[in-house]
C-alpha cells in the first residue's frame, strides 16, 4: 500500500498589524523526497470554496495569479518544512489557509 502523508500546520490563528508579514509553517511527513514533492496552498473564506495560491515544488513556485507574487511567498526549510508567508498584511487577506500535497 501507499505510505501515509500528513501535513500539519504550526497554528490555528495568526494575528498581524497592518502592513506586517505573517508566516505559516507546514511541517511534512511521510514524503521521501521532500525538495521534489509539490505543496499547494490555499486560502478559504466562509461559505465560498477553497482558492488554490500556488504551489512550490523543486525550486520553482508556481502562481494562480500573478499578481500574488507579492503578497505570498513561500520557501522549503529544512528537511520537511514549507513556509509561506503573506506579506503587507490588511484586513482582505483574513480566512483560512492550508496547505496540502498530492
Amino acid at each position: 500500500g501507499q505510505a501515509q502523508v500528513l501535513l500539519k500546520q504550526n497554528t490555528v490563528s495568526i494575528t498581524r498589524e497592518q502592513t506586517k508579514t505573517a508566516w505559516i509553517e507546514c511541517t511534512v511527513e511521510g514524503i521521501d523526497d521532500f525538495q521534489s514533492a509539490y505543496i499547494h496552498w490555499y486560502r478559504h473564506l466562509p461559505s465560498r470554496a477553497p482558492e488554490w495560491l500556488l504551489y512550490i515544488g523543486a525550486g520553482q513556485v508556481v502562481y494562480d495569479d500573478n499578481s500574488y507574487k507579492s503578497k505570498y511567498s513561500v520557501l522549503k526549510k529544512r528537511t520537511n518544512v514549507c513556509a509561506f508567508s503573506i506579506n503587507d498584511i490588511n484586513s482582505n487577506d483574513e480566512g483560512t489557509y492550508y496547505c496540502a500535497s498530492w
